[in-house]
């Protein structure tokens, strides 16, 4: 018997991703087409005799957390609970206070995942590699490589190359240390007396026979901003070819026109003429008017694009408006392409007392008036949006 464990965090933790994140909880904000956390849930649903997952985190209970936890189990057809935490434990301190409910019906062995993450997420061939080495209780660490400077955002593990063992781990340091971090994901700022499991685990654990690293060559990133969810986006779309081609659009007589990877709500509303494509995600009820441009982008369930409308590198928020002619644009956040090794940097809102140029994002509920231009912004429900803005945050 296996169990999984999802850390999901807390209202506290999604401030990078604010204001979609006061909207819904950031675990199930859509990305490709579906909530974050499906992701993870579908990918610990196939592995053989997997019997439940456990979502933790401090989260109030809620309407949208409940409806999904209730579709899900229904989908995936596998026991899946939420256990709150009284306070921010820390991504160890979570797994410490619920211990008697993981290891209860003794299961041979159980993942730990971060929510804010997306991954092939490759666990069956980690469960056989656990198996391989070490003793039975050993641990092993999800890997990738990062180039030189990216790597000391990060955990840096330092293994035996024979035997994969780490022999050092080190969160987030000041020096170049290695080039292999761990995909679990830097733990948040979290009350004195919780557990990291990054410091206070993974440091006390290697070079002592119990701590290993499996490294995936496949894809890897953090979803920290709100920039970094369309570039997961991205890798979830491409990834659809092979796990759920029916999610992807495909042009089709009478329909909008699709260049590259597309998902599209079937209750949308697209008119024939529109254009959408690469990396754009169509969420339930959406309505998209004649000659519509949309490139690298998420619009939100209720949201309506006008005739003409042009929506680049953008987050549409839910039930939000874009008039006839308008243009909503953002400025990609995406790793650099020509390092294989390079990852998404999560870009703080401010540097030097200006906005960050990032992609541009509309809130809930926003109406942007026809024929304005709306540049690398954050746009909240505004009674005077008559004029274009650049670089703002408009309220």
């Amino acid at each position: 018997m296996l169990k999984a464990v999802i850390l999901i965090g807390g209202p506290q933790k999604g401030t990078r991703f604010r204001p979609l994140s006061f909207e819904v909880p950031k675990p199930l904000f859509p990305v490709a087409g579906v909530p974050m956390l499906q992701h993870h849930i579908e990918a610990c649903a196939k592995v053989p005799n997997m019997k439940e997952i456990l979502l933790v985190g401090f989260y109030q209970p809620n309407e949208e957390l409940t409806r999904f936890l209730s579709n899900a189990q229904q989908e995936f057809k596998i026991s899946i609970r939420y256990l709150q935490e009284y306070a921010a434990l820390g991504t160890g301190g979570g797994i410490y206070h619920f211990r008697d409910q993981i290891v209860s019906g003794s299961p041979e062995a159980f993942f730990v995942l971060n929510a804010d993450v997306c991954s092939e997420f490759p666990l069956p061939e980690m469960l056989s590699f656990q198996k391989e080495h070490g003793e039975p209780n050993s641990f092993v660490i999800l890997g990738t490589t990062a180039n030189r400077k990216q790597s000391m955002n990060y955990g840096c593990i330092v293994e035996n190359e024979e035997t994969s063992e780490v022999m050092h781990y080190v969160e987030k340091p000041s020096t170049f240390v290695s080039d292999i971090i761990n995909c679990v994901g830097g733990p948040p700022p979290v009350r004195g007396d919780a557990i990291r499991l990054e410091q206070d685990i993974f440091t006390a654990l290697a070079g002592q026979g119990k701590l290993y690293v499996y490294k995936t060559l496949s894809f890897w990133s953090q979803i920290k901003s709100a920039g970094s969810a369309i570039y997961a986006s991205r890798l979830y779309l491409n990834q659809y070819h092979k796990t759920h081609p029916e999610r992807l659009a495909s042009n089709k007589e009478g329909g909008p026109k699709i260049s590259g990877n597309v998902y599209i709500h079937p209750t949308a509303n697209i008119d024939p003429t529109a254009v959408l494509g690469p990396n754009v995600s169509i969420g339930t009820g959406v309505t998209i008017g004649a000659g519509v441009r949309v490139r690298e982008s998420i619009i939100l369930h209720g949201a309506t694009l006008q005739d003409h409308s042009c929506v680049l590198n953008c987050i549409v928020g839910w039930d939000s408006t874009i008039g006839k002619w308008a243009r909503v644009e953002g400025t990609p956040s995406d790793p650099n392409p020509n390092d294989p090794y390079a990852k998404i940097d999560s870009e703080t809102l401010f540097r030097d007392g200006k906005l960050t140029p990032s992609i541009t994002i509309l809130g809930c509920n926003v109406t942007i008036p026809s024929e304005v231009i709306i540049l690398n912004s954050i746009v909240l429900p505004h009674k005077d949006l008559n004029r274009s803005f650049k670089n703002q945050i408009i309220l």
